[in-house]
This record gives structure tokens, C-alpha cells and sequence, in this order.
């Protein structure tokens, strides 16, 4: 499907331009009945990108400093009741459960967020703090926030236990998004008004595919955020009924 560059003897990729356009593989061409070598051999790179991301520990201690330096108090840290990596992919359930809630601060504030590792420890090692970052500044000072809490070998339900334990109005979850081939590294963020253990993910709302400068941006997915949680604020509920009505085009980059 190539064509001859006039004059030039040589031949033109028609399918550049467009894969200039998207992180999707198009156009990858064919050596015989197979991909050609330099596709397999990027395909391997992908898939283990993807394996370490899902498979790697997040190294807790980095991420520390960073959400200290936030102003909200002295993040806390725990982890669910799935004992190892292992036992976290064979058992979602238990991933959905923190090891123990018994001794956290219940002051009752309006806002807190849950940094969980997810299926994405890169994910959240790359983007968590400047997120957090991101998130705090678009509240400002107007609603109370609890301290951060950190939790290992989570799923996002992880964060009602947390958040009825805490006493919070809302709960967001930042947690590292299943990787694919394109992207290993995307963070998504979860929504939930009145967290209670038993809620389902129609009563969640998502904001996913924070990822730059290829995904959504910071400061574009903490305004889609801010504009969730007061609509939640005001509805009294989150989920299937409450819609991001702001109007704005989500920016990239």
C-alpha cells in the first residue's frame, strides 16, 4: 500500500500522517503473513510496559512527601485486606475491603481523597501528587478536607469503608486505570457522595484517561472533578443521575 515519492526512488508511509494523529497501532504493514519485525519487537516493549505496571509495587515512601507537602495533614497509610499482589489479582473482594479502619480521624469534613494503587502502580507514581496538586487548588477554601490516605492492593470501593469511617461527605479515589497497549500509565478518578460499604458503580461517577501530555490534563480533569462534587453536594447523591454540566471541552496536553 506504499506509494513512490516522485523523483525521489524511494517510497512514502501513506499512513504516517494519521499515525501522527492517535496512540493506536494502524497501519503497521507486513513482512509475509506477519507484522514486520520493528512492530513485534514494539508490541513486546507495550505488553511489558503493561505487566510491570499492573505487577510493580508502588513504592509508598516516594509518593509521601509530595502528599504531605498538599497542606491537609499527614497522609495516612493502609492497605486493603488482599495480603500480596497475588492475592489482589486472583480476589478483586477482597480489594474492594481495607485490612482495618479502626483508629482513623473522624472529624467529619466535606471532601477526601483516596490515592489507591489500582491496576496502575506507574499511574499513580507519575501522577498522584501533581493531581492531588491540581485538585486542591480548584477547591480552594471553601469546604473542609480530610488528610490523604493511601492505600495498597485497592479497588476503588475500597474508599467507603474509609469514607463512612472518616465521616466524609464525598470521597474521590485516584487510582492507577487496568493498562493497555497504548497507554500504561493512566489515572482515573471516582467519584462517590455519601460513602457507605455496599455502594455499586452507578452510584460512582468517573473521570479517566489523566495521562499527559498524550491524556487529559490536570487542571482540565480537577475542574471536571470540582464541578462533579458540588453537583453531588447540591443533588445529594452521585452516580447515573448527576452530570457534569459545565459545558467545557476536556483539554489535552
Amino acid at each position: 500500500m506504499s506509494t513512490v515519492a516522485a523523483g525521489a526512488g524511494r517510497y512514502l508511509d501513506p499512513w504516517a500522517p494519521l499515525r501522527a494523529t492517535t496512540q493506536a497501532r494502524i497501519g503497521l504493514g507486513r513482512a509475509g503473513m506477519s507484522l514486520p519485525t520493528a512492530a513485534v519487537l514494539d508490541l513486546q516493549v507495550s505488553l511489558a510496559a503493561a505487566r510491570d505496571a499492573v505487577h510493580l509495587p508502588l513504592d509508598v515512601d516516594a509518593l509521601l512527601p509530595g502528599l504531605a507537602g498538599l497542606g491537609l495533614g499527614e497522609p495516612i497509610v493502609l492497605s486493603s485486606q488482599a495480603g500480596d499482589r497475588g492475592t489482589y489479582l486472583r480476589r478483586p473482594d477482597l480489594g474492594r475491603l481495607p485490612a482495618s479502619v479502626d483508629g482513623l480521624p473522624d472529624d467529619g469534613w466535606d471532601v477526601g481523597f483516596v490515592i489507591a494503587d489500582g491496576l496502575s502502580s506507574k499511574a499513580v507514581a507519575e501522577h498522584a501528587v501533581p493531581m492531588m496538586t491540581a485538585l486542591v487548588a480548584a477547591l480552594g477554601n471553601g469546604l473542609s478536607v480530610a488528610p490523604p490516605v493511601v492505600v495498597t492492593q485497592a479497588r476503588i470501593a475500597v474508599a467507603d469503608a474509609i469514607g463512612e469511617a472518616m465521616g466524609l461527605g464525598t470521597v474521590l479515589v485516584l487510582i492507577g486505570e487496568r493498562p493497555g497497549l497504548s497507554v500504561a500509565d493512566s489515572l482515573g478518578i471516582y467519584l462517590t457522595h455519601a460513602p457507605v460499604p455496599g455502594r455499586n458503580d452507578a452510584e460512582r461517577n468517573c473521570i479517566s484517561n489523566i495521562h499527559p501530555p498524550e491524556g487529559l490534563a490536570y487542571g482540565a480533569a480537577a475542574r471536571t472533578a470540582l464541578n462533579l462534587l458540588h453537583g453531588a453536594r447540591a443533588l445529594g447523591r452521585s452516580g447515573v443521575d448527576l452530570k457534569d454540566t459545565s459545558g467545557q471541552i476536556p483539554q489535552v496536553g
